[in-house]
Formats: C-alpha cells, sequence, structure tokens
C-alpha cells in the first residue's frame, strides 16, 4: 500500500479535460501522487486539440488512451475529480469528491481547448497544494 494519495479524474469521454487534468497532475506533482484518469464512455483516441494544446505548454500526453471507468480504479482513488460524467460516477462514501465544471474541448480547435488547458491547471495547481498539505480526503 502506498502513502502517496491517489487521484482518479473522470469526464464522459476520458479524451480532453480529464487527459489535460490528468498531465497537469503528473507535470505538477511529479512522482508524490498516484494519477489516474477514465471515462464513462472512452473514446477511441485523446482529443487532437488537447494534445496540441498540453503540446504547447511542454506536456506531452501522446502516450495516453481513453479508459473505462472501472469500479475497483474508483473505489481505491483518495479524490475523484468529475468534469461532467453525470450519473455515470460512482459514489463512495469518505472519498474526497470535486467537481469540475469546465467546457467541453470535445470537437473544438486549439484556440478554443487553450483557456480549458488553463483554467485545469490553476484547478491542478490548487488540488497539489492541498494534498501537499496533507489533505487527501475529507
Amino acid at each position: 500500500m502506498s502513502d502517496k494519495p491517489t487521484v482518479l479524474f473522470v469526464c464522459v469521454h476520458n479524451a480532453g479535460r480529464s487527459q489535460m487534468a490528468a498531465g497537469w497532475l503528473r507535470h505538477l506533482a511529479g512522482d508524490t501522487v498516484e494519477v489516474r484518469s477514465a471515462g464513462s464512455a472512452p473514446a477511441n483516441q485523446v482529443n487532437p486539440a488537447a494534445v496540441a494544446a498540453m503540446r504547447e505548454v511542454g506536456i506531452d500526453i501522446t502516450d495516453q488512451t481513453p479508459k473505462k471507468l472501472e469500479w475497483e480504479t474508483a473505489e481505491s482513488s483518495d479524490v475523484i475529480v468529475t468534469m461532467g460524467c453525470g450519473d455515470a460516477c460512482p459514489v463512495f462514501p469518505g472519498k474526497r469528491y470535486e467537481d469540475w465544471q469546465l467546457d467541453d474541448p470535445a470537437g473544438q480547435g486549439v484556440e478554443a481547448v487553450r483557456p480549458i488547458r488553463d483554467d485545469i491547471r490553476g484547478r491542478v495547481e490548487k488540488l497539489v497544494a492541498e494534498l501537499a498539505a496533507g489533505r487527501p480526503a475529507r
């Protein structure tokens, strides 16, 4: 069992928002946090505009693939951040939940994805600071 907090980012397709959030968390927290992402209805590939937007800030998410949200993954995560997955996201007592209201980058060009990417970065920076202060669960 690891002492590292585990953070799961969940959106519908696991192709844009959750992949960018996971990329930011890996970049900002390094190996101090276990990072996961999943989707309730995963896409076939990560959104190319999200990949391009993250590349602009030096973060490569090309090796990521959308994954199906599994009950066990959510159950074993300390923090679950949802981004529009609605009722498909399981709820477990004792977990820390955050619901980030973000525009969906699906079908958008990189110009529209940049502000979403930057919004996610600010939220992830806040989460990293909270985790560093020892607040992985509520």
